[in-house]
């Protein structure tokens, strides 16, 4: 007999592994706020699956699979997106503006990148600056904006994609 697991059965569970699952996500994040996002997104995906799953498999290790997994995926994007936030402070601490070419250069630059900033889509545009101008993580801005983590992580990639697209040096 496959039983599924119910709302309540769901309810119990979240009671039981909650704290210890929230716990389990701080070690590895040492940020409570997205230990909570991560402890809600892995019950939100077992809510999803609850049809698919039978009561006997063992709910407590998918959910610290889930709680695993989705922690080091977000590690990940924040070591991605420090990289590149590194590497553009790098670059522009190289650009020394000495003479008036450079001024003009870097000037030129700047009416670019704000222009191409300017254009993004209202949601991407907004979600960009608080990304890249206000330093918030992801969870932070979905929480602020009342949308899903993954809805930043895909506005966060068509913004990228657009300005690679409008500031790439054409011949």
């Amino acid at each position: 007999m496959n039983e599924s697991l119910g709302p309540e059965l769901f309810e119990q569970l979240f009671h039981t592994y909650y704290e210890k699952l929230h716990y389990y996500a701080y070690t590895i994040l040492k940020d409570s706020e997205e230990a909570s996002d991560i402890v809600q997104t892995a019950f939100v995906k077992l809510w999803e699956k609850m049809g698919e799953i039978d009561i006997h498999d063992n709910l407590g290790g998918y959910l610290y699979r889930s709680v695993h997994n989705l922690s080091l995926n977000l590690l990940r994007q924040d070591k991605n997106r420090r990289k590149y936030v590194t590497a553009q402070r790098r670059d522009l601490d190289a650009w020394t503006v000495n003479d008036t070419r450079d001024k003009l250069l870097v000037s030129e630059w700047g009416t670019r990148i704000k222009e191409a900033m300017d254009s993004l889509p209202t949601q991407c545009g907004i979600i960009f600056r608080k990304s890249r101008e206000e330093g918030k993580k992801y969870a932070e801005i979905a929480g602020e904006l009342g949308i899903s983590v993954k809805t930043v992580e895909v506005q966060m990639g068509k913004a990228l994609k657009l300005l690679r697209s409008k500031l790439t040096i054409r011949d």
